[in-house]
């Protein structure tokens, strides 16, 4: 429509939950939520949110967020059978650009926007504003990013970090490891350090201790744990908390992330208080001779609810081609 401003479709695509929301004149609208197993594929979900949520909009471009390795504006999801094509995007719903980014990529995005009320700590000695961060979470899977500053602006290192092989750190990890290579081969941190990892952990430990422990989800395993009802599921869960930290340390030594490691995520907020009292920050610290570097790397949880559409609407606006769309009326 002529005059008309340029109007973005946002999502941010998980396993279970897909996000949608529009971005117009640099302000993000409400956020829509769909269940992703009510379709079969992603365009079936746009094409019933653009009928139903945005059917007033006239929107032109999409951006979006996928929990998934993306190539050539592609994704085929990690945990989830959908294929997100930017091409087919564009074709079906004839907008004038689309885009793919990880989930993580714009979850890094986020990290400089956040604020204090937007994050909780597991031990901050003192943020460097100006120095590298990075940001994992356990969620369906694990994502890991590092962000990392060069001569004014942000520039975002998105990696399959969580599938890089987990370490134990003690007799009993080593023990509850060898049970879940006996399932898997490779034991991958995301196949702890997720919700269906702490499953695994409770699954293993059970078995480890010749337990005939129930069949539990993770949100099981979680109230269990927290209510004191199980202790099969308080060792898991104590046990991820550690192995988290731990692998958050290793994460931090990586990318040199002294600005901080942000813990993003559905889990992470659900559990904080649990993440506080935990092994995770020793755990942290535990690298030998750089126990002293990582002291002073702040960890913080990610409380915001919608910390992944802060990303998003950063991309937009740092990209100068796509703040030009945003910003510039339609022919």
């Amino acid at each position: 429509m002529a005059g008309s401003i340029e109007v973005f479709l946002l999502g941010d695509i998980g396993a279970t939950n897909a996000r949608f929301a529009l971005l117009s004149e640099g302000a993000v609208g409400p956020i829509t939520r769909i269940e992703v197993a009510r379709y079969a594929h992603f365009a079936d979900a746009v094409a019933d949110l653009l009928d139903q949520q945005f059917r007033d909009a006239c929107i032109s471009r999409a951006l979006i967020a996928v929990a998934g390795p993306v190539e050539g504006d592609r994704c085929a999801l990690t945990n989830l059978s959908w294929v997100i094509d930017a091409r087919d995007i564009c074709e079906r719903f004839n907008f004038a650009s689309a885009r793919i980014v990880n989930d993580f990529e714009a979850a890094a995005h986020s990290l400089p926007h956040l604020g204090k009320e937007d994050v909780r700590s597991l031990g901050t000695k003192g943020l460097r504003l100006s120095a590298p961060m990075a940001v994992l979470g356990p969620g369906s899977g694990l994502g890991v990013a590092g962000l990392v500053p060069d001569r004014g602006r942000w520039l975002v290192v998105p990696s399959e970090g969580g599938h890089a092989t987990l370490s134990a750190n003690s007799n009993r990890e080593d023990m509850v490891l060898d049970y879940l290579r006996q399932r898997y081969t490779h034991v991958s941190a995301e196949r702890v350090l997720s919700g269906p990892g702490l499953e695994n952990l409770y699954d293993a430990i059970a078995g480890v201790d010749d337990i005939d422990a129930p069949r539990r989800n993770a949100s099981e395993i979680t109230r269990s744990a927290l209510e004191g009802t199980c202790p099969t599921a308080r060792a898991a869960l104590d046990m991820f908390c550690a192995m988290l930290g731990g692998f958050a340390g290793n994460v931090a030594l990586t990318f040199g992330a002294q600005g901080g490691i942000y813990i993003a995520g559905g889990i992470a907020p659900r559990i904080v208080d649990c993440l506080i009292a935990s092994q995770f920050r020793s755990r942290f610290e535990q690298k030998g001779r750089f126990c002293r570097y990582l002291e002073s790397v702040p960890t913080q949880v990610i409380m915001h609810p919608w910390a992944t559409f802060l990303g998003l609407r950063s991309i937009v606006v740092s990209d100068p081609l796509m703040k030009a769309a945003l910003q510039t009326p339609s022919a």
